[in-house]
């Protein structure tokens, strides 16, 4: 598979301030890429440096093998975290509006139909609820059908269904054999929807691959959760642990074997989970602390 973009040894100096230190990674034609890491760790620099907004300090952006240059502009699609929308327009009047700004535009059927806009088209943007905003976002994102689209932290505020909703809208660009570049701070939706992931933490990546892959090297076997109140009996077992909300969990690669000693120490199963390690904990494990608090 073809790589549409290449970041090589990509550095951006702030004053004093380090804020990318050097990294290096490609991006595949046709996959959804995410771009992990805590406040401060240099990921919304990064991603202005590959959306062209930031000139780097060193290293550089190919795209499709060359330098960025004004056409990039044409051929790429950027939904922001926060986009003003004009008032008073509908979403149709706000789609014609923004599409004047590009050479070329998609189909508005097709855009309509991707992004899922057909019963809000006449609606007053002022009144569209968060979901139908990003919908609307994804839509002016798309306008110009570019190569590669650029999504900071979509779902960021929306409702649980709303956010799963959203997912379908991104499969439905990949479909089409677009790019998609997603920051964001749930790892369920990067585990769900990334095809390869780069976490980043204090402008260096520490880890690159796909989410199946990172699990499968950091991880070995499940993780049991117990109820926070018997904190104090395991404590007293050689069996490492974490707490994770109201959580004991303690990781395994022997399920039963760790199961018959928490009996054997007479510790009550009541409660009991039992999982496969997510993003959530590697993330935890990579850097010592959740990616959203």
């Amino acid at each position: 598979m073809a790589d549409i973009l290449q970041i090589k040894n990509l550095c951006k100096h702030f004053s004093d301030t380090i804020a990318v230190d050097n990294i290096s990674f490609t991006v595949p034609q046709g996959q959804c890429f995410g771009l992990l890491g805590p406040n401060g760790a240099g990921k919304t620099t990064t991603i202005e440096m590959m959306e062209g907004i930031l000139k780097p300090s060193s290293g550089e952006v190919l795209f499709q093998g060359s330098p960025i240059n004004s056409d990039y502009y044409q051929k790429i699609g950027i939904q922001f975290q926060h986009t003003a929308i004009q008032d008073f327009l509908t979403v149709k009047e706000t789609l014609k509006l923004f599409s004047k700004f590009y050479d070329h535009c998609l189909a508005e059927a097709k855009l309509i139909e991707i992004c899922a806009l057909e019963e809000i088209l006449n609606k007053d943007t002022r009144k569209l609820s968060g979901g139908q905003r990003q919908r609307l976002l994804l839509a002016l994102a798309m306008l110009n059908d570019p190569d590669i689209i650029f999504l900071d932290e979509p779902t960021t505020g929306l409702d649980p269904q709303s956010r799963r909703n959203f997912w379908q809208l991104i499969n439905n660009i990949k479909s089409q054999n677009k790019t998609v570049l997603l920051t964001t701070h749930y790892m369920d939706e990067a585990e769900s929807l990334c095809d390869e992931i780069v976490i980043v933490d204090r402008g260096k990546i520490i880890l690159q691959g796909t989410p199946q892959q990172m699990l499968k090297e950091q991880f070995d076997g499940s993780i049991i959760g117990l109820p926070n109140t018997q904190k104090k009996t395991v404590s007293q077992l050689s069996l490492p642990f974490k707490l994770n909300n109201n959580l004991i969990e303690i990781q395994t690669e022997n399920v039963e074997l760790t199961i018959k000693k928490l009996l054997e120490n007479n510790i009550s199963l009541e409660g009991l989970q039992i999982r496969s390690p997510n993003l959530e904990d590697l993330f935890i494990k990579l850097t010592g602390h959740k990616l959203r608090n």
